[in-house]
């Protein structure tokens, strides 16, 4: 089973939840290859996304920004789109369950440092509870 999560930067919400995924998949020794990648790929992985998954020891230093057309996009069984910008321009993949996680971006959140990481935290919290129950359901 092949496992998409698309966002339009990939950069923080789609990085989060590849890592999440690929933490719960080795925890419940399920067999699943997954994927993470933007409609229009950011230059960098957002330092606080990387910041927050440290919290939970999950390292995304060496996590990139990558394309639809860097993954085996047409090859997906889940197609799991985290924002409404990916919605609607994620072309769709036949016979795949496609999903949509529309959850906040925290890299827009206006704040001080201290309240940019609380929202990030909330977004991972949020997207750790998706992920851990999608994995579980496989």
């Amino acid at each position: 089973m092949k496992i998409g999560f698309i966002c339009t930067g990939n950069s923080a919400r789609s990085q989060m939840a590849e890592a999440y995924a690929k933490y719960f998949a080795k925890l419940y020794g399920k067999r699943v290859e997954i994927y993470s990648a933007g409609s229009q790929p950011a230059e960098r992985v957002n330092p606080y996304a990387i910041r927050v998954m440290e919290e939970e020891g999950i390292d995304m230093s060496a996590h990139y920004p990558k394309s639809i057309e860097d993954i085996p996009y047409r090859e997906l069984d889940v197609v799991i789109t985290l924002c409404g910008d990916a919605k609607e321009t994620c072309p769709v993949v036949p016979g795949a369950r496609m999903e949509h996680w529309g959850l906040p971006d925290p890299a827009k959140y206006e704040g001080s440092e201290e309240e940019k990481l609380e929202f990030f935290r909330k977004i991972r919290d949020e997207i750790k509870r998706r992920v851990e129950e999608l994995i579980k359901g496989i």
